[in-house]
């Protein structure tokens, strides 16, 4: 479709300074700026991709597993008790603005063994049609820039109670469609990441209730800087993400199931040191032409020394690096394994981005079909996500197969 073309060139402006945000941080952060944002190339593998875990506070490292627990923890899949399945997902982005800017999730499992599973995934984020025109207003073409992730992950049991896993990815970031920005030419951005993953799930008896206990921890997007230079002179972290959390599932009676659950996230990636001024308020720059930093560490690392940097790299010392912490609680509630309703709440600093919101859900589950939906209420700022219902279609092929039998 055809949209105002000005605000699809802000638009398109403000992902392609996101994906590039290395760069942007630095310049901008000086001494007496408060705001200090981590932000990093391909944002899109942040997204929570299913309603499931979007209606309770975009949390999953430790909920009970589903076909979409790739993105979330994909150790968790040694524990579900079908053999085979898969989801659909769909999320609308910017929708009070735009109508065809989206988010698609397409992943699925198979068991090879009682305590071996293997799974896969692709995430595809469209940006919708932009029209690009040169300086004089002559049209230059109409394109549909994109970007997608493809995944997969290999899981199994180490022991009774506990599973670990690691998955592969392929990233592919097509922005700019060969345009030249700032007089600068461009390319699509490719890297190659994995994930290490482990899941922990305890029986327990809770006052005459009977339930488990559960833990995750998934570092997920470790993997090579990404560029969109044809020269590879800037590239920029793609989205390492050390995500943790414990959940309570208790079983009230043989109908309701009730489960409380907490995730904690952290980017692995180098902090924005503060660089220093001079007394006119330019930046002071050392012999070989580099910006002196007042605070903080050089982010200019390697991967491996930018994750480990990550805790302990921020300027304002460990305060700063409690606010780069973000957390997600939700609740799931069941009835009779058919009907679910969820809440959840995500807090992240003002400093770090400053995303705050409510969500709701529901889901059914009938025989071979299952539906999730989610709603989001943000209480600070704008999010892209408000006011669109997203939702989430499951399959599983047991029941199918029980179904077909019959």
């Amino acid at each position: 479709m055809r949209f105002n073309s000005r605000l699809r060139i802000a638009l398109f402006s403000g992902l392609i300074v996101f994906s590039s945000a290395t760069v942007v941080a630095q310049d901008s952060n000086y001494i007496g700026q408060d705001l200090n944002t981590i932000t990093t190339a391909v944002p899109f593998l942040q997204i929570a991709p299913d309603a499931r875990s979007g209606g309770m506070g975009e949390v999953g490292v430790s909920s009970a597993p589903d076909a979409n627990s790739l993105h979330w923890n994909p150790a968790k899949y040694t524990y579900l008790e079908s053999d085979m399945g898969f989801s659909l997902s769909y999320s609308p982005w910017l929708r009070a603005l735009v109508s065809d800017i989206n988010l698609a999730y397409l992943t699925g499992y198979k068991k090879l063994a009682n305590d071996q599973v293997i799974s896969g995934s692709l995430l595809y984020f469209s940006l919708g049609d932009i029209t690009f025109t040169d300086i004089t207003g002559e049209l230059i073409g109409n394109y549909r820039p994109s970007e997608f992730a493809i995944s997969g992950a290999y899981s199994r049991k180490l022991t009774e109670n506990i599973s670990g896993a690691v998955s592969a990815r392929y990233i592919h970031s097509n922005l700019t469609q060969g345009q030249s920005v700032g007089g600068a030419s461009t390319k699509p951005g490719n890297s190659y990441a994995a994930d290490v993953a482990v899941y922990s799930q305890h029986d327990l008896e809770f006052k005459n209730m009977e339930g488990f206990f559960a833990w995750g921890v998934n570092i997920s997007n470790i993997g090579a800087k990404i560029s969109y230079s044809d020269d590879n002179t800037q590239r920029d972290f793609i989205p390492t993400n050390l995500r943790l959390g414990p959940s309570l599932t208790l079983d009230v009676d043989d109908y309701n199931r009730l489960t409380f659950m907490v995730d904690f996230n952290k980017l692995l990636i180098p902090t924005p040191p503060i660089y220093a001024l001079d007394e006119d308020g330019q930046p002071v720059y050392d012999d070989n032409g580099e910006a002196v930093i007042a605070k903080g560490k050089d982010p200019d690392v390697s991967v491996p020394v930018g994750m480990y940097q990550s805790f302990y790299d921020a300027p304002g010392g460990f305060t700063e690096e409690m606010h780069e912490i973000a957390i997600g609680a939700g609740v799931e509630y069941w009835y009779d394994k058919q009907f679910a309703i969820r809440g959840g709440y995500f807090y992240e600093h003002e400093t770090k981005g400053n995303r705050k919101f409510f969500t709701l859900g529901a889901g059914l589950r009938y025989n071979v079909f299952g539906l999730d939906f989610s709603y989001l209420i943000p209480t600070d700022q704008r999010n892209p996500l408000e006011n669109t219902l997203r939702f989430t279609l499951h399959f599983d092929f047991d029941a199918f197969q029980g179904q077909a039998t019959k």
